[in-house]
């Protein structure tokens, strides 16, 4: 299936493109060997027909975006500290996929798991750190979802587990717009394997992030790392990659999950798409009318393109963002609502969000090295990877 980014490259090109990155795809090379040369619409194919459908892995998380380490014991905290322990510090996870029904993902922080489960329809998520589990089941049109890792629940906090390279990649290959320059930079090599080293660069000063690096497998097109540095920075800000990689089949009982003895466990009852939303739950990757609904790991507006109104204010129909800007420089406004109340007076009372924002003119700024957020006293929110200057201008013009 040709994914939406491919729509930056000339029609008329596409077939050829997608003919070649298959045949050379088909011919691994040898340890050590060199990958073929290919040109940027040629590595872009090859992700989108990527060949990757079982997988076992180890995953590192690092951020660098600003933001303090909190430290990560006792139970969770919930609210806040959940974000920011999130979005802050090195994260381990373990990822085992058969297919798009079967999916692991274990997030091992230092002194706690979380786990996040599908098999099937089946969904399980768990956190040993108050040892509670959280089981639903999907419904029949859920099948082609299988970003499980991102999964949330009404009165789960939160906690969530990290996604993947390829589902970060996504997202930001969907972002490829006139306003990007994709090139191909020489390979690296990620968990052992030789890959292409894709890169997407802004083509405008005037958004925070200086440039995405995606590294894809020379074999597979799977992603391997995604690296999103910061105008500004030389390290990365946030970087996501195997440390090691295997693409033969998990055992099926790693699927098989059962709560342990003790555990509280929680049913949600998910309704089928297009019969109504229970509040708070929304599914990663699943299109509404306003947009895809983002992945709850990364700030949305990292990615252009990415807002969706429900996620951040499911309790007002009429509370739609307007975006002004476009591409990179894009602002998204979230009107006064009762979700952007409560979060404004989580931003004012939190000790842990009191420390990461500042008192600007009219407002409160939560600010990283990739995106700014604005909470303005009226109850108003304006996010953007723009300077801040861009979010204050947005905020008095409205």
């Amino acid at each position: 299936m040709t994914r939406k980014w491919l729509r930056w490259m000339p029609a008329a090109a596409v077939p050829a493109v997608i003919a070649a990155a298959a045949l050379a795809g088909s011919l691994p090379a040898s340890a050590g060997d060199p990958l073929p040369a290919k040109t940027p619409q040629e590595v872009l194919a090859l992700v989108a027909h990527h060949s990757a459908p079982s997988l076992s892995g180890t995953l590192e998380q690092t951020s660098r975006i600003g933001l303090p380490e909190l430290p990560k014991t006792g139970p969770s905290a919930g609210g806040a500290a959940s974000v920011l322990e999130l979005l802050s510090g090195p994260h381990t996870a373990r990822v085992f996929l058969d297919g798009p029904r079967n999916v692991r993902v274990q997030v091992l922080d230092r002194l706690a798991e979380r786990n996040a489960v599908r098999s099937g329809d089946e969904v399980w998520l768990y956190s040993s750190r108050d040892n509670t589990a959280t089981h639903l089941t999907l419904p029949a049109d859920a099948g082609r979802h299988h970003d499980v890792g991102q999964y949330k629940h009404p009165g789960a906090g939160t906690d969530g587990v990290t996604p993947t390279p390829e589902d970060l990649a996504a997202r930001f290959l969907a972002a490829a717009d006139p306003t990007t320059e994709i090139s191909v930079l020489p390979e690296v090599n990620v968990a052992g394997r030789a890959a292409y080293n894709l890169v997407v660069t802004p083509r405008t000063e005037g958004t925070l992030i200086a440039s995405v690096a995606i590294a894809v497998d020379g074999q597979s097109g799977l992603p391997l790392s995604v690296e999103l540095k910061a105008r500004g920075q030389g390290e990365p800000a946030f970087k996501l990659a195997f440390t090691s990689l295997s693409l033969e089949a998990p055992d099926a009982s790693l699927f098989a999950f059962s709560p342990p003895p003790g555990a509280t466990v929680k049913e949600v009852e998910v309704p089928a798409h297009g019969t109504g939303s229970l509040p708070g739950y929304r599914w990663p990757g699943h299109r509404t009318e306003e947009g895809v609904v983002p992945d709850a790991a990364v700030p949305d507006a990292i990615t252009p393109d990415a807002a969706v109104p429900e996620a951040v204010a499911p309790d007002a129909a009429a509370a739609r963002p307007t975006v002004t800007g476009t591409g990179w420089e894009s602002v998204v406004e979230f009107p006064a609502s009762a979700a952007s109340a409560e979060a404004g007076a989580m931003m004012s009372s939190d000790p842990l969000l009191q420390q990461a924002a500042v008192a600007v003119p009219g407002g409160r700024l939560f600010s990283t090295a990739v995106v700014n957020v604005l909470f303005t006293d009226d109850g108003r929110v304006f996010a953007g990877s723009v300077p801040a200057d861009r979010l204050l201008t947005a905020a008095a013009a409205r």
